[in-house]
């Protein structure tokens, strides 16, 4: 049966062989055929293209949106003109990756498109005396001392996106990009698929709740299983996801009519039954049980670096997990922070617009928590959560990040048109859809080459950033390099408007924050359940 997409071009061509076929018969219908055959043309020129997979899945009728695109810049600034606080980010934001991706020229004329007298309006001092930097290959090496083969990883890397929920044709791109760029790729709680160990492309092994890629037929870890993919020279880093920003605290579920032969594969389940995220792991239950899951999985990879993820949610539980630390000293060569602006295919619009931390304020408590310990040059931190230009970048490294991931703007780059298609296998991209006659038209080397080369500029807009600023390291980044318009009247520097814990002040003492006075001595290593205070002002009420 004809896909409906292409039901335009094959009109056009029909009616471009009947309009031949009356050409004679009057002026009309040489117009009619003219015109039918210029549409014919352009869809046949379509199809063979390689550049652009919307135009090869909807031939002739992806010209109407490109249409729509070109007028764009006239619209955005309109809208920015009359009216700042409702400028539509997400379209300034995507042109940008395209533009990078595509390694087209990113200068603007003019000025800034931005109110910078706007509330929440932020900028980067720079320097009169501006540094010079050769190179943009900034890294970080990932590994504490228990971990015997270290990583050298970039500061900027893809997020994790799952086999299954992206096509294998979107994975093999991001996974080749990764290579050819010298970046990390993180597999996504869906495992190592043979799409992943395809390109091979430096991965983070992401092992969720479900322990897909490492699991008991009952759906337990299975240790036997995680050693035969974590000792591939591929798997770089091995990272435990305790929640993710997007939908934290909540599980999921990919129904069997999706759980193809390849996905089955991958996750280790089997075909014709729903595949299950439990909300919860099953390996452990306490702060001190994971580290020393952390631990295991450690040992048992070789001594690859070891971490996890994590949304912030209860503070408690994430105290919990630092007095596990300090008082156990079993250390994860990484945490990772996921802030709960962070994207996915789909999730309940409550999970995704009012559960779990924004990534400043979960960054922030974990790199102090850090700090407080003496535990912070100890653990490297990670941050993802809408980070996409060179300025995010900049902001989040001043906040406390060592490194940040990115998966939205990698989704651009592959060429996502934010088409909100991801939950119904119809994205007309290609790159979140399991219907192998749309995902076989993204073209792997094109797009994975503009995986690399968004990378390479982005990196290569923070290298100008930092010089700007007289630095020579993204490290050397602060919080007092980050200035924040508070008020039409008022500007502070970050260092300023946050509370910063001095080294050591955990140890023996509390810090003069509310969080920490409150959550910090009721916090327990051997229980995430919540205080019994809180327990008790709960029956309290329902009483």
């Amino acid at each position: 049966m004809l896909p409906q997409r292409y039901i335009a071009f094959v009109l056009c061509l029909v009616v471009c062989a009947v309009s031949l076929f009356l050409w004679r018969d009057g002026m009309a219908w040489r117009w009619l055929g003219g015109i039918s055959g210029v549409l014919s043309l352009v869809g046949i020129a379509d199809m063979l293209q390689r550049k652009s997979t919307l135009r090869r899945n909807f031939p002739v009728t992806a010209h109407i949106r490109t249409f729509f695109e070109f007028f764009r810049p006239m619209l955005r600034q309109y809208v920015v003109e009359s009216d700042t606080d409702h400028v539509p980010f997400s379209h300034i934001e995507r042109s940008l990756v395209y533009q990078r991706a595509k390694n087209v020229e990113d200068k603007r004329p003019f000025g800034s498109e931005l109110d910078l007298y706007a509330t929440q309006y932020e900028w980067i001092n720079h320097s009169l005396a501006p540094a010079k930097i050769e190179g943009h290959d900034f890294r970080v090496t990932l590994g504490g001392p228990e971990c015997r083969q270290p990583y050298s990883a970039s500061v900027f890397n893809i997020s994790a996106m799952s086999f299954g929920s992206l096509s294998a044709n979107a994975i093999r791109a991001l996974n080749e990009g990764a290579r050819r760029g010298g970046f990390y790729h993180d597999t996504g709680e869906g495992s190592l698929s043979r799409y992943h160990r395809e390109m091979g492309g430096d991965i983070c092994w992401e092992i969720g709740s479900g322990y897909f890629g490492c699991r008991n037929p009952d759906g337990t870890f299975s240790e036997e299983r995680f050693v035969e993919n974590a000792k591939s020279p591929q798997v770089k880093m091995i990272e435990i996801k305790l929640s993710q920003g997007a939908k934290p605290g909540h599980g999921g579920v990919l129904p069997a009519a999706k759980v193809s032969k390849e996905i089955s594969e991958a996750r280790g389940v089997p075909m014709g039954e729903d595949c299950v995220s439990p909300a919860a792991h099953s390996a452990f239950s306490t702060p001190l049980g994971l580290l020393q899951f952390v631990a295991r999985l450690r040992e048992k990879s070789g001594g690859k670096p070891t971490g996890f993820k994590l949304a912030l949610g209860h503070p408690w539980e994430w105290f919990g997990i630092a007095k596990a630390m300090h008082e156990s000293r079993i250390l994860p060569d990484f945490i990772v922070v996921d802030g709960g602006e962070g994207g996915t295919g789909a999730a309940p619009l409550e999970f995704t617009d009012h559960v779990g931390a924004p990534l400043r304020e979960a960054l922030l408590l974990v790199h102090n928590t850090l700090v407080g310990l003496n535990l912070r040059d100890k653990v490297r931190l990670g941050a993802s959560g809408k980070v996409i230009t060179g300025f995010d970048l900049a902001r989040t490294l001043a906040l406390g990040a060592d490194w940040c991931n990115a998966a939205r703007g990698f989704m651009f780059a592959l060429g996502c048109i934010q088409s909100r298609q991801c939950h119904t296998d119809r994205c007309p991209t290609g790159i979140a859809t399991q219907d192998p006659s749309r995902w076989k038209k993204l073209d792997v080397p094109d797009k994975a080459e503009r995986v690399r080369m968004f990378h390479d500029n982005t990196l290569k807009a923070l290298k100008e950033l930092i010089a700007a600023s007289g630095l020579q390291h993204p490290n050397e980044l602060g919080p007092e390099h980050i200035i924040r318009r508070v008020s039409s009247t008022e500007v502070r520097s970050l260092s300023a408007l946050y509370h910063f814990v001095k080294p050591g002040e955990l140890i023996g003492g509390l810090p003069d924050h509310a969080v920490f006075k409150v959550f910090w001595n009721v916090a327990r290593m051997d229980s995430f359940a919540p205080p019994g205070y809180v327990l008790e002002r709960h029956h309290t009420k329902v009483r």
